[in-house]
């Protein structure tokens, strides 16, 4: 297309911004306001389809309504006889969409998508509010200013091309890395589309990948249905776990698990970089095997081991809880304890120890009497021999009550 271009009589084309599938992108200047603009060529096929035509002028109104500082602005619209293409004129964003970023860089900070995505969710929640559902969220969509103010662009565009005899017969609109499940399959797509979308966004951004990697729209649908994508905490350490947790959440394949509107998603994006959130409920029918990992300060508590008490054995081994006693039955006491509460354990200890002193006296005084026996015996006097009958005698009493003790003792 040559440089000198006018459409519509006013929009002077300058120079090429990008290239798409439905349409091409120029930089143009708008001779009447005398400012640079962005000029949307629709395809030249569109134009012959009177399905399309009559959504477009629809769908192009309601876009220029949207006023917002997260919104590529929509100025004008129309059909250009010259080219026989329907044009849609924007505001210029001087800057980078996340798909050059993507492609300058491979993926970008934590931090730096996250205030990218929230941006992002302020446009799409004022939309949405407003009935508008934008239906094609992808890198390509999300400009980022030179003064780090995030548009989306392209709002009403896919709705107008839904319906058309171009994409009947089974085909959907859209970058098929970022549909979502139920456009995928064919269904009306609303709000939470846009933030499936807006998390597959998320996901790439910050892993570098997409969260499913497909090489065919059937086959995305696929893997979306028998598995969750890896989690992004175990991509990039520097994820805290409740953002991937958040992010996780917006790809719920059933969007009722997602996030309920698009400002809840910036919530829970903005606390997810704190490490404040807690875990979603993983989706019927998918699985996810997180790997290992050191615990954080967020963590560490609930996953450290229960200190040990008399619970615990010298070993390490656990000793098993004590038997629960059903509700309304008192629980059976030992005869210690009983003997305990009814205050005759303690007496009972205290003439154990007075017996066990007298039998260390008897002891000793067993062990005098042998002494004595002895000496007596090596005598042969009258004397001695009366001494020794003596000692024989009270040696046969001690040992009664030896006896007599032991046995009380041991009953």
């Amino acid at each position: 297309m040559a440089d000198e271009q006018t459409i519509a009589g006013r929009y002077r084309i300058e120079g090429r911004l990008g290239v798409g599938g439905m349409s091409t992108v120029h930089l143009a200047f708008d001779g009447r306001l005398e400012r640079y603009v962005a000029v949307k060529l629709l395809a030249e096929h569109l134009a012959d389809d009177p399905t399309f035509v009559s959504r477009f002028r629809r769908e192009a109104l309601a876009a220029a309504r949207l006023v917002h500082p997260n919104i590529v602005q929509v100025f004008d619209f129309g059909f250009d006889s010259g080219s026989h293409q329907h044009f849609i004129v924007m505001e210029h964003v001087a800057g980078n969409s996340c798909a050059e970023l993507l492609r300058d860089h491979g993926h970008l900070g934590v931090e730096q998508t996250v205030g990218i995505i929230i941006q992002a969710c302020r446009g799409l929640d004022y939309a949405h509010r407003n009935g508008v559902v934008h239906r094609d969220v992808k890198p390509g969509n999300l400009l980022v200013s030179d003064q780090d103010v995030v548009k989306l662009a392209d709002f009403g565009i896919a709705r107008a091309t839904d319906q058309s005899s171009i994409t009947q017969v089974g085909s959907v609109l859209g970058t098929a890395a970022y549909l979502s499940p139920e456009q995928a399959r064919g269904d009306e797509a609303g709000p939470r589309a846009d933030l499936y979308s807006l998390g597959v966004v998320t996901y790439q951004l910050i892993a570098g990948r997409l969260p499913y990697e497909a090489s065919s729209l059937s086959e995305l649908a696929l893997k979306q249905q028998r598995e969750s994508p890896l989690p992004l905490d175990e991509l990039v350490p520097a994820a805290p776990r409740a953002l991937a947790d958040a992010v996780q959440g917006a790809l719920a394949i059933d969007q009722r698990d997602r996030p309920e509107e698009a400002m809840q998603f910036a919530a829970e994006l903005r606390d997810g970089v704190k490490g404040i959130g807690s875990p979603r409920p993983q989706p019927a029918g998918t699985s996810v095997t997180r790997l290992a990992r050191p615990a954080t300060s967020a963590t560490r508590v609930a996953r450290s081991e229960p200190p040990r008490t008399a619970e615990h054995g010298r070993g390490g081994g656990r000793v098993p809880p004590p038997r629960q006693v059903p509700a309304g039955r008192a629980p059976r006491q030992s005869a210690q304890a009983r003997r305990v509460e009814q205050g005759t354990a303690p007496e009972r200890s205290h003439s154990g120890l007075r017996r066990l002193m007298v039998a260390l006296v008897l002891v000793g005084i067993i062990a005098v009497l042998v002494v004595v026996a002895f000496v007596i015996g090596s005598s042969h006097s009258n004397e001695g021999l009366h001494l020794r009958s003596i000692a024989g005698h009270d040696a046969q009493v001690v040992i009664s009550e030896m006896r007599s003790l032991v046995h009380d003792n041991t009953r």
